[in-house]
This record gives structure tokens, sequence and C-alpha cells, in this order.
């Protein structure tokens, strides 16, 4: 995103939540599942939502100009899009805009947070947050990481990999996009206990049971194994605070066998933290949802991973611009 530069732009960022917010009411409402393979008036559809009528009517109309519904003569049907990305029973169906709902709420809680310095009524503990939440949370994490573990995968030379952990793994995307390019490797993705049976799912869903097995706990406190050739950690970081990343970091390290390879995929931020735009924004996601997430920058990953004892620390750029940095146990 280029600079705010004029009053106009600004107003444009500024105004930016009223379309996203009309698009997850929709979706929280499931108007989307209510007009699969369907058409209907807007009262029609009010009465399967239990809502008002003329106000179902008016976010319809604003869905019609944005694309996503059609409408002719008063009667609304999905359009294209619609019906492949957000109805529920589709391959295709965007899941995770539950995950982006419940950020909504975190982040209108923003003034007070920065008045407090941390996140208010927080669920601190990820693995009691409920199965509805974990599950909008993982279909999140898992639409972008099948792209994200597609390109880490050609960035790496996976070729002696016979082992790996994924830690914090969540639905497995990027163990997934391994095995797919050495379908020799024998993976282990832990997670939560809450989120274990989430991983599954999409486990059996890849047909994969053969070669992906998982571990439940809490990698803070919990042992991970060892003798693995490879162990990513990918998105977890920015969670925590910077003590607990350098013992994540070291048990990581510890878990390799010589030769393997630590590999942290997050947002990576220059010395001063301004850019990207996207880490500097997903900071202040951090600080509404959690009790001490941060981003953090080159130098600071590269020095847990020093003091991990780690060796020939380099960062990767992928094409779409994701970046990861890997160490090499000697």
């Amino acid at each position: 995103m280029k600079k705010i530069g004029n009053p106009a732009e600004l107003m444009d960022v500024v105004n930016g939540f009223r379309l996203s917010r009309i698009i997850l009411t929709a979706y929280e409402l499931k108007i989307f599942d209510h007009l699969a393979g369907r058409s209907s008036s807007s009262p029609g559809i009010a009465s399967l939502i239990n809502a008002d009528p003329r106000a179902t009517d008016r976010i319809m109309d604003v869905l019609v100009s944005l694309g996503l519904l059609d409408k002719k003569q008063g009667i609304f049907s999905n359009a294209a899009f619609a019906e492949k990305f957000l109805v529920s029973s589709s391959p295709g169906f965007l899941g995770g805009l539950g995950h982006t709902a419940d950020l909504w709420r975190k982040w209108d809680t923003l003034t007070e947070v920065t008045r407090k310095g941390s996140a208010l009524d927080l669920e601190d503990n990820f693995n009691d947050r409920g199965t509805i939440w974990i599950e909008s949370f993982i279909a999140a994490m898992h639409t972008r990481g099948i792209a994200q573990g597609r390109e880490l995968a050609s960035l790496l030379d996976l070729s002696k990999t016979s082992r790996s952990l994924d830690v914090g793994g969540g639905s497995g995307a990027f163990t997934f996009a391994f095995i797919e390019k050495n379908p020799a490797i024998q993976a282990t993705i832990f997670d939560l206990p809450n989120v274990v049976p989430v991983t599954q799912k999409y486990i059996d869903r890849a047909n994969l049971k053969a070669s992906v097995a998982t571990l439940a706990g809490d990698y803070l406190a919990d042992d991970m194994g060892k003798g693995y050739d490879l162990v990513l950690m990918s998105a977890i970081i920015h969670i925590n605070n910077p003590e607990e990343n350098s013992l994540l970091v070291k048990k990581g390290a510890d878990a390799l066998q010589p030769g393997g390879q630590l590999v942290i995929m997050d947002y990576l931020m220059n010395e001063d933290r301004t850019e990207p735009l996207q880490g500097a924004v997903f900071a202040i996601n951090m600080l509404v949802g959690t009790r001490c997430g941060d981003t953090y920058t080159v130098n600071e990953i590269s020095g847990w991973m020093h003091s991990a004892g780690l060796v020939n620390i380099k960062t990767l750029n992928a094409p779409s611009g994701t970046q990861f940095i890997t160490g090499i146990k000697s």
C-alpha cells in the first residue's frame, strides 16, 4: 500500500471498515449459505436469519454493488464468486473469515488497549477458546499456509530430509507442501491438545496418515522429540515475548540432529520497526489480542538462533514477499 498523501486517500483508508463490516455481517448471518443454489427476496432471507427485513435488504443491496450477489426484479442470488468462496459447503469456502470477524471485536478495543498497554479481557489460553474459534482460526491459517508452504518448499533443499517437526503446525499446510516435494519425509506436527484433533482432520483429508503423526503439548513446556532433520516454526514467534522466543528457538535447535535446519517464518521487521507495513500493523494485532505478542526484527531473531548454537543463518525471500530465516545445527 502506498503512503497516504492527501485527505481523500486518508478518508478512503479510514472508511474502509464499512465494507469490511458489511461482508463480515453477511458471513456471520449466513446470507450466502441461504442463497446457495437458489434465489430469494430479501424478506425471505430475513425470515431465515431472524433479522429485520429492511436492514437485510440494505445489506444485500451493498453485496450486489460489490459483485457478491446478483439482483433481478427484487430477487437475490449468489454471484459465481460468492457461490464458490462464501458458501460453507463449497470446497473453496473461505472459512477463515470467521477468524477475521473475531479479530474485529478485538480491534474495537484498540484505544483502551493503547492506554492500558495490553489486551483487554484476554483469553490467555489458546487451548481453551473452544472448538468453533479454534476451527475458524486454523481455517484462516490453512488458506494462506498452502501457498506459503509451497513457496518455502521451493526454497529449501529437502532432498536429505527424512524427519521433520512442524511446531504449532495447525492444519499442517507447510508439512503437506514438504511431503509434496519429498514424499519420503516422515513428519510430526506439534500443537496444543485441543488443536491436534483439528489437525488430524486436515491430515485425513490430505490422505497423509501414513506420513504425518501428531504430538500434543505446550511448545514452551513440553518435550518435542529429538533427531529431526528440519524443525519449522511458522507464524508462532509473534505470540511470545523475547524471553519465550529465546527458549523456544533453543528447544527447536536441541531437537535437531547435527546438520539439521531450523526454519522460522514470520514478519521480519526492519530495525526501526516501520517496514513492512503489514508487519507493523500485525504488531497491533498482537497488542489487542495477546498477552505479550509482537513482531520482531531480523537481528532479534538471528540473535536467538546464534544463542541456540545455530550457524549459517540467512534470510530467504519468496516471490510473494514472504520471508524466512534459516539456521543450521553444527
